[in-house]
């Protein structure tokens, strides 16, 4: 789960630059586990399924991004958020 410190100083830093890739994948993050918990309750919602995957999706285009431009931001990323690295293919 995304820890609190990190919640706080990324909506501080937002001001500043909400463009970033790490506030991005922050974002879908947050949206992420909003919909699946959106999902436990109504396992029959094909539309918010749909709209996770999409999510899903932007947030590992933007994190494969984020791994090729600065490993060290990507590792720092990945264990800030408490998301797994994405499986080499």
């Amino acid at each position: 789960m995304v820890k609190n410190s990190f919640i706080s100083a990324i909506r501080q830093e937002k001001e500043k630059n909400c463009g970033s890739v790490e506030f991005q994948v922050f974002s879908f993050t947050d949206k992420i586990q909003r919909l699946t918990s959106h999902l436990k309750l109504h396992k029959k919602d094909f539309l918010s399924q749909r709209g996770l995957r999409k999510i899903l999706r932007k947030r590992q285009r933007l994190l494969d991004y984020l791994s090729k431009k600065n490993r060290v931001r990507y590792k720092k990323l990945i264990n800030q958020l408490g998301i797994r690295e994405s499986k080499t293919r």
